[in-house]
């Protein structure tokens, strides 16, 4: 994700907008199965946004199928 930025000005919402990067992440097998995605902390701070956002953006890809989020441990990968 490094070099990927969120733009602010655009009417996709910046949760959407991180949503597709992770999701880019993860098909394109950047992050693997059963392996954690960056915390909340630290897509807020590259990204600049809110917790709201990333949680949101979590959120989107747990629906998807596509991660899964244990508690006090993190959200991975799911196996697929």
């Amino acid at each position: 994700m490094a070099g990927q930025t969120l733009d602010p000005e655009s009417a996709v919402p910046l949760y959407q907008q991180l949503a597709d990067l992770l999701r880019a992440d993860i098909e394109s097998g950047r992050i693997q199965p059963d392996r954690p995605l960056p915390s909340e902390l630290t897509l807020q701070q590259e990204h600049g946004v809110s917790r709201v956002t990333v949680r949101h953006s979590f959120q989107l890809l747990r629906e998807a199928g596509l991660v899964v989020t244990v508690r006090g441990k993190g959200t991975y990968v799911a196996t697929r």
